[in-house]
């Protein structure tokens, strides 16, 4: 039976509806128990992805579940690339970074039409409700398929650790040792040369990695979008008093939404005459295989993703919070917002 609470000649507009909350137990009385669910990565891919895949693969079928693969993301769905999935599709997957599923951006999906179409594919095969693997953006779109009446649960999956509802995300781990293995690197070539390296780490809107990556390398001054800063003072003076301290190399961590590490480190070689490299890490930190927190956290995740199918508790989003998981209401967690604060990136100059 459809779950399509419209079609083309009444959709409305998306933004004005709500998806159904299910914090109330009586929420779900007098639905059908679901049998058939979908599994889809979308966005920017994560190391832990493919644990978060298998975890739900395996909990799914052992819960009695049919269990179907989306490839492409949203996009996928929007074409119909969907395929059963079992134990041994997602066997020997868990150490792989990436995302087996593959994953891609699509146009088509941020329209009402395009969301009603990939509704309407998951009818075509009477799949009753669908798990979202990604950031945020994933977590809207995922919204839009609650709002026409799709049951979703969203799985927190970016390396940025940007979604407010979770204190962690899957992947984040990952590419914060990835980073910090590189700049360890780069510190040992930049001290031979009495240089400044100035890295460039992923954070378009959130600098929780060259905040996190930035303190574990003992980084000189590190720029975040969220936290506005003075060049001269916080970048200019703090090598300037480096040099003077008897310092003969430096490190600035620079996330990529402040701006370009090659400029920056133009800047600090006019401003201080010492010899400044740039070196952007770009997507090397999206990949590798995923560290144990990665991996088992995304497989705990799962897990609470499939106790929500089972339990008829629909349109969540799956979150850690205090080290535990649980799921929030998907149009609570897209309202929430969260930052890093001055006094973070202050506590952090504290070390320098």
């Amino acid at each position: 039976m459809s779950r399509i609470l419209y079609d083309e000649s009444n959709l409305p507009d998306l933004s004005k509806l709500k998806a159904k909350c299910y914090d109330d137990p009586k929420a779900a009385e007098g639905e059908e128990p679901i049998k058939r669910i979908a599994v889809l990565t979308s966005g920017g891919d994560a190391p832990g992805m493919n644990a978060a895949i298998r975890g739900v693969v395996r909990c799914g079928l052992n819960a009695g579940f049919e269990v179907f693969g989306i490839t492409r993301g949203f996009h996928g769905l929007w074409k119909g690339e969907i395929s059963p999935i079992n134990r041994r599709d997602v066997s020997e997957k868990l150490q792989r970074g990436g995302t087996f599923l593959m994953t891609a951006r699509s146009k088509s999906f941020t329209t009402p039409e395009g969301v009603l179409k990939g509704a309407k594919m998951l009818d075509v095969y009477g799949i009753d409700a669908l798990v979202v693997i990604g950031g945020d953006g994933s977590f809207k779109g995922a919204r839009d398929l609650a709002r026409i009446g799709i049951p979703v649960i969203g799985i927190p999956g970016t390396i940025d650790n940007d979604i407010a509802s979770t204190e962690y995300t899957i992947g984040y781990d990952t590419s914060m040792n990835t980073a910090m293995e590189a700049i360890d690197k780069l510190r040992d070539t930049a001290s031979s040369h009495e240089r400044c390296s100035v890295i460039e780490v992923m954070g378009r809107k959130a600098g929780y990695i060259a905040l996190n990556v930035g303190i574990a390398t003992g980084a000189e001054c590190i720029l975040v979008p969220e936290v506005p800063y003075d060049f001269d003072r916080d970048v200019v003076r703090t090598i300037l008093d480096g040099r003077n301290s008897g310092k003969h190399h430096y490190i600035v961590i620079v996330a990529e939404g402040v701006g370009s590490a090659t400029d920056i480190a133009a800047k600090i070689e006019a401003a201080t005459g010492v010899e400044s490299r740039p070196t952007i890490l770009g997507h090397l930190q999206r990949g590798g295989s995923p560290t144990l927190r990665d991996r088992t956290t995304a497989s705990r995740m799962a897990v609470q993703a499939v106790d929500c199918l089972i339990n008829n508790r629909f349109n969540r989003v799956i979150v850690e919070k205090a080290g535990k998981i649980a799921d929030v209401d998907i149009e609570e967690a897209l309202a929430m917002t969260k930052s890093i604060s001055v006094e973070e990136i202050n506590n952090a100059g504290r070390l320098f």
